[in-house]
């Protein structure tokens, strides 16, 4: 069972979502918040594996990315998402686990939910491919090769994994190291190739061309 924070500046819609999740078995419903002040207290307080925020509320892109950096692998689900090249690809960089356009269905809320539990995303194709559009250009912005010589042989390690669709802890066990320490890893490679996502961060290393080194791993 999943637990999700609501966070929406509109009563109406939180508590219509509220009503919606608690009749879901999936889900179980940890609160809802009026504010990005309201969410980040809530978060500090507990952390919930999901939180969904209202695209409509003042500051909400800024709310996502401060989720995020309090709590790097938390799911964050973009709600309310007009279905245009700007808005979709602001919340990829914002760092959301999935989107809710403004005129889909609530089994299509529910559905992105499990989505973004599993890790997946769901998207249209045409919002898909403006997506890859979108890595691609920032793939050109840097030349190939360019991140992978900032990037340590532990981060490149890190990274492959990261593409191979790991979790922390799974990284973790793998290398033999603890988690904190993949953790910063990961912090450090977003950085480095200026992302905002693990997945963004596989792409941009496909696309750059950027292949495990034969080093010694630090």
């Amino acid at each position: 069972m999943m637990s999700v924070l609501i966070v929406s500046d509109i009563r109406l819609y939180r508590e219509g979502l509220a009503q919606v999740l608690g009749g879901e078995s999936l889900f179980r419903l940890t609160g809802t918040a009026s504010s990005p002040d309201d969410a980040m207290s809530r978060l500090h307080a507990y952390v919930p594996d999901l939180v969904l925020v209202d695209m409509a509320m003042a500051e909400s892109a800024h709310l996502i990315r401060s989720i995020r950096a309090l709590v790097p692998d938390i799911k964050v689900v973009a709600l309310s998402v007009a279905e245009t090249e700007r808005d979709v690809c602001a919340c990829a960089e914002a760092g959301v686990s999935g989107y809710v356009a403004r005129n889909a269905s609530l089994a299509d809320l529910v559905a992105t939910l499990e989505s973004a539990a599993r890790g997946e995303a769901l998207c249209s194709p045409r919002m898909a491919a403006t997506l890859i559009r979108r890595v691609a250009a920032l793939a050109r912005t840097q030349p190939a090769g360019s991140a992978q010589l900032r990037l340590t042989p532990r981060e490149l390690e890190i990274l492959h994994l990261l593409d191979g669709g790991l979790a922390n802890k799974e990284i973790a066990s793998r290398l033999g190291i603890e988690v904190a320490t993949v953790k910063n890893h990961v912090h450090n490679i977003l950085e480095k190739l200026q992302v905002h996502r693990r997945g963004e961060a596989a792409a941009l290393a496909r696309s750059a061309q950027i292949r495990r080194t034969s080093q010694s791993l630090c």
